[in-house]
């Protein structure tokens, strides 16, 4: 297998496409290149992701530069069963009194018609953003959780169908509990990842407020359409290869968690399900047509993470990780040097 892509123009497409998301996604939001990253493997894996952040973090702009980053034409979106076409952007504020219709959409009945008709929610969207997904009823978040898990909404015992290109960016504030509903296990387990936003840097922040205020011409940064968004899924899950090493390091670490006296709940299958996708996403994005040890190790955390229940007095899940991790690592980089030298 070689280490380059030379000769795969349909992963050449794929990293254009994925520059070009960055790019827009980068000139809007300064300082969180590794957020920015994360959300970019999810996006081309099928994946959602969490931000746990502080307020004023960035996350709204950086959900917003990936929904534009869209071309405005929706070439291909066309119409979920008549419903409206699907937005690029869409944004939900989660409160305690919402209802699961505020959300999926709701029948109405037209006066001209003399039938009932489907309103679609903002959840016909191709890049969602749920603000504070924590501070609504288990109601609505188990009407959000069959739009993700299942790409469709259910209203008045029919089912309609969201679009492929589906993205949920959900965020929660780590620090206020007041009138906040914990997610639940189940619930976290359908995020691909769980990014625990950090304050930017001081040279950031001071590039922030030195921009502020000042036009910024976005001309020069094209975006791209729903189509080459999921071809460049399809082409990075077909020609980046996923080896049976990777497989059985992500299997032995799992079941290492799980078996770890500090774990009282481990990671499921499905996470790992979950996270070829984007262990091959990185991959590509990384000049590679293979995944790697590397691949594994710095994912490991966003995927792993926010799956785990601790026991009592235990908070330290990253080491918990890291310690799983140590021996499938070493063998999966014995396994690979083994079959370069041969």
């Amino acid at each position: 297998m070689s280490s380059s892509l030379s000769g795969s123009s349909p992963l050449d497409a794929a990293r254009a496409v994925a520059a070009r998301v960055r790019a827009r996604a980068r000139h809007d939001v300064m300082g969180r290149d590794e957020v920015i990253d994360l959300s970019l493997i999810a996006l081309l894996s099928g994946g959602h992701v969490l931000l746990e952040d502080y307020p004023g973090s960035g996350k709204t702009t950086l959900a917003k530069a990936l929904g534009e980053s869209l071309s405005s034409s929706l070439e291909g979106a066309g119409a979920a069963q008549g419903a409206a076409p699907i937005a690029p952007f869409r944004r939900v504020q989660f409160t305690p009194d919402m209802l699961p219709s505020d959300i999926t959409g709701v029948m109405i009945f037209d006066a001209h018609t003399q039938e009932f008709r489907f309103r679609p929610g903002p959840v016909f969207a191709h890049v969602l953003l749920v603000d504070e997904i924590n501070r609504t009823s288990p109601k609505v978040q188990s009407a959000m959780l069959e739009a993700m898990a299942e790409r469709q909404v259910t209203v008045d015992n029919k089912t309609y169908a969201l679009d492929p290109l589906f993205f949920v960016i959900a965020t929660q504030n780590p620090l206020d509990s007041v009138g906040t509903y914990p997610l639940p296990v189940a619930q976290l387990d359908r995020f691909l990842f769980k990014v625990r936003m950090k304050h930017i840097d001081r040279a950031a922040e001071l590039e922030v407020l030195s921009a502020w205020g000042l036009p910024r011409e976005r001309e020069a940064l094209p975006g791209v359409s729903r189509d080459e968004v999921l071809a460049a899924r399809a082409a990075i899950q077909r020609d980046v290869f996923v080896s049976e090493a990777v497989r059985v390091c992500l299997v032995d670490a799992a079941r290492a968690v799980r078996e770890d006296k500090r774990c009282a709940q481990g990671v499921s299958t499905r996470s790992l399900v979950q996270g070829l996708p984007a262990l091959q996403a990185r991959a590509a994005l990384a000049g590679r047509d293979f995944v790697s040890a590397e691949d594994v190790e710095a994912l490991s955390g966003p995927l792993f993470e926010h799956r785990l229940t601790l026991i009592p007095g235990v908070r330290d899940a990253q080491g918990l990780i890291a310690d799983a991790l140590r021996a499938p690592l070493e063998a999966l980089s014995r396994a690979t040097l083994s079959a370069r030298v041969r």
